[in-house]
């Protein structure tokens, strides 16, 4: 069985536990960006005491456009993130495409993210698992968009069987036709059933893809953090930025930093109101 609670680092994440929160920008742009959010989001989680974990990508390589931003790549990016870590003490996060970078990224990052596209690609999430277990890291398996949540849980066999029992589980919405996706708030207690905690992704949840670039709905980010820390979720996703306007990459269904500690500190109280009532339901 996955274990639950999950250890990241210092933290756990699991049933009947606060809240784990994961936040950054989507991608790496530069290292005075990435130090900047990151340097906020040390003091918002010491200031309201939650754990909270920094994500940035190295290399978006799912982009629409050959002309989009990607990152600066594994080795810059891994770097950077290094330097989060080291710096302000935040563990820290990032997602792979390629088997290969499971084994580096694991020595930088306490949670080794399978995006969406890629959560059933069989080689990726062995590379996953294997490093996950040899380095004491976490895998956290984004629910692909096509995917019902029931069958999720093969995803977590895979991993399982590759002796990783360390797992999150990341709810981002579902495709049901074209240019939107929709939130199922069942979804979380149906993936809880695997047994692996569950994390919310509140801003990919507010995408709309198509065109180009893929717009989003940033002002109802709240709302579906809500909702979903109302179903019981154990852990919840955003995307950041000082100015998502300029952002390089999803900036339309990024939240602006400034609005992230009122959101965390309003959640927070939804997830103490949730432990003291779900139990009698």
């Amino acid at each position: 069985m996955p274990e639950n609670p999950v250890k990241i680092g210092n933290h756990e994440c699991g049933t009947s536990l606060p809240l784990v929160f994961i936040a950054g920008p989507c991608v790496i742009e530069s290292e005075s960006l990435v130090l900047e959010v990151a340097g906020r989001l040390a003091e918002i989680s010491q200031q309201l005491d939650v754990p909270l974990v920094f994500k940035a990508s190295f290399d978006k390589a799912n982009r629409t456009s050959i002309e989009s931003f990607r990152g600066p790549g594994l080795k810059d990016g891994l770097a950077i993130l290094d330097k989060v870590r080291t710096q302000f003490g935040l563990e820290v996060t990032t997602d792979i495409h390629l088997p290969e970078q499971a084994e580096p990224v694991s020595k930088v990052c306490r949670i080794l993210q399978i995006p969406a596209f890629l959560a059933r690609q069989t080689d990726l999430i062995q590379a996953a698992a294997e490093a996950g277990k040899s380095s004491n890291a976490v895998v956290n398996i984004k629910k692909p968009q096509f995917l019902s949540p029931e069958d999720i849980s093969h995803i977590v066999k895979k991993c399982e069987g590759f002796g990783e029992s360390r797992i999150l589980l990341t709810e981002r919405g579902t495709v049901f036709g074209y240019g939107r996706l929709v939130n199922d708030m069942q979804a979380i207690p149906t993936m809880q059933k695997t047994g692996c905690p569950v994390v919310f992704d509140a801003t990919h949840s507010v995408q709309m893809p198509g065109g180009k670039t893929t717009g989003g709905r940033r002002e109802m980010i709240p709302v579906v953090a809500r909702a979903a820390v109302a179903a019981g979720c154990d852990a919840v996703f955003f995307e950041t930025h000082p100015h998502p306007n300029s952002a390089l990459s999803d900036g339309a269904n990024m939240i602006p930093l400034n609005q992230l500690p009122q959101l965390i500190s309003s959640l927070k109280q939804f997830r103490q109101l949730y432990l003291e009532t779900s139990s009698h339901l």
